[in-house]
């Protein structure tokens, strides 16, 4: 219980786990909600429905030891979108038991996500692959970016150039409880800088500037987690784990 329920909102905890097989496993899927059930249903891709059912039975796994409850009782649904007020794609919430935790969710082919904190918190985990970054640049990046990514080398470091300033940008609109609804080339996300970075995002009533941190997770995949940046400053301490 003391691992989340610190006072020290300078703090964000994340897990990382590996997906795997062709199908869902039926011990997670036991653990999802009827509507979730249903939606996971209606995924078509099969890695995308293994890891949308994974992660959110790992999130009731580890939220259960965090709130003292059963992974079943955990209630998981949304917050209402800040910038229309649309109760259906908000940020993730958890419903119940009555708790002061902000989630956040990602996964992608082979790993999924959860980040906690006691503020609004967003993640992102993006397998490393093949981008056709040149194409995605113009849509994607600002100027400043655009020159860092396409001034790296081509192959891993281009790719990698271009995840970080990804990852980063979902990580705070998704901290932000938009997601990729913006103009993403307004966002600028630093990537000649390892980090944290402050980025400057937001609707109206929510945080102007957030605080990224790349999350080290393995080399196939590329990560951030972003937080609302302190007025006084300071450093973000993430605490990172794999989740078994």
């Amino acid at each position: 219980m003391t691992l989340i329920l610190e006072s020290d909102t300078a703090v964000a905890h994340a897990w990382w786990w590996r997906t795997e097989g062709s199908s869902p496993e039926p011990a997670d899927l036991a653990l999802l909600s009827k509507d979730e059930r249903e939606r996971a249903a209606k995924i078509v891709h099969a890695p995308t429905a293994v890891g949308f059912v994974a992660g959110r039975a790992a999130s009731r796994r580890i939220l259960s030891g965090l709130l003292d409850v059963a992974p079943a009782e955990i209630g998981l649904g949304r917050r209402p979108c800040p910038g229309c007020g649309d109760p259906l794609h908000g940020p993730p919430a958890v419903l119940s038991p009555e708790s002061p935790l902000w989630i956040s969710i990602s996964h992608t082919h082979g790993c999924g996500m959860l980040a906690v904190a006691r503020v609004p918190v967003g993640v992102d985990v993006e397998g490393v692959r093949d981008f056709p970054v040149e194409e995605l640049a113009p849509a994607t990046l600002t100027e400043s970016e655009r020159q860092v990514v396409l001034g790296a080398d081509e192959g891993s470091a281009r790719t990698r150039a271009f995840l970080r300033s990804w990852t980063r940008k979902e990580a705070v609109l998704k901290a932000v409880g938009v997601g990729i609804t913006t103009d993403l080339r307004t966002v600028e996300t630093r990537p000649e800088h390892a980090g944290p970075v402050v980025v400057a995002a937001g609707v109206p009533g929510t945080p102007a500037s957030w605080t990224v941190a790349d999350l080290a997770v393995p080399g196939a995949w590329a990560a951030a987690l972003s937080v609302p940046a302190r007025p006084e400053g300071g450093h973000l301490e993430v605490r990172l784990r794999e989740h078994p």
